[in-house]
């Protein structure tokens, strides 16, 4: 089983342009998460996948590997899924480019959904991890995600679900961790799948693949995903590495 990380690195970003080539105590941004996604030693190769020359430049100067976007896309998965079609891979894990602190230990256990999955049912696995707070839980851009029994994933919404109708029933609630494992069928399908109204409703690309039904298995996970995206993030990212 062939595994490759592909690192979606859009240049511009609404919230804080260009923040992938942000200096982080000496390295860009993207440069710290390519390198950390390498030294997992997880893969059989590690690709940066970009619309800009710019980003491009940046990682091949550090000795990496770059597929340029040949169009424009609407998600990451999109633009993934263009650069998986040249590239041989059983499974694809799509690692954001704006988290620098990227870890082994959860990008492990996605692959060893695959391992264990010898039927090959599942399409795509994910992470998870629990949610205490309620403030933390009705803010809707932590997206929520029910699961059944086998840990598979039933809906996904911004809004808190599942609904606290009954106040004694005990609930859990899980928050999406946004690093996709594909399957390579279930990613080179994405683009050509269509996007209904759940998905569009929400705005998130997860529910295509329920939509279309596909099954999809997610991982609870401890680690916390410590992501660049906005000015403040960079900063306290500062203040982690030099302070160790």
């Amino acid at each position: 089983m062939k595994v490759i990380a592909m690192i979606p690195a859009r240049l511009q970003a609404s919230r804080f342009p260009k923040k992938l080539l942000r200096d982080l105590c000496g390295k860009t941004v993207i440069t710290r998460t390519y390198e950390a996604t390498v030294n997992t030693g997880l893969f059989d190769a590690v690709y940066v996948v970009t619309d800009s020359e710019e980003i491009k430049a940046e990682i091949e100067a550090n000795k990496g590997q770059v597929i340029m976007s040949l169009k424009e896309h609407e998600c990451g998965s999109d633009r993934i899924a263009e650069a998986a079609d040249s590239v041989p891979g059983d499974i694809i894990i799509n690692v954001q480019g704006d988290e620098p602190f990227t870890r082994k230990e959860p990008l492990a256990d996605l692959i060893e959904v695959f391992k264990k999955d010898i039927h090959g049912e599942i399409a795509v696995a994910s992470l998870v991890h629990t949610m205490e707070d309620w403030h933390e839980i009705v803010n809707p851009n932590n997206v929520k995600v029910v699961l059944d029994n086998n840990h598979c994933v039933m809906y996904f919404s911004r809004a808190p679900i599942p609904h606290p109708r009954d106040k004694e029933v005990e609930v859990t609630y899980y928050k999406h961790i946004g690093i996709y494992a594909f399957r390579r069928y279930a990613l080179l399908n994405f683009p050509k799948m269509k996007m209904c109204q759940n998905e569009a409703t929400e705005k998130l690309e997860g529910i295509r693949f329920l939509e279309h039904g596909m099954k999809m298995k997610m991982v609870e996970t401890p680690f916390k995903v410590i992501g660049i995206d906005v000015p403040e993030d960079l900063e306290k990212a500062k203040q982690m590495i030099q302070h160790g």
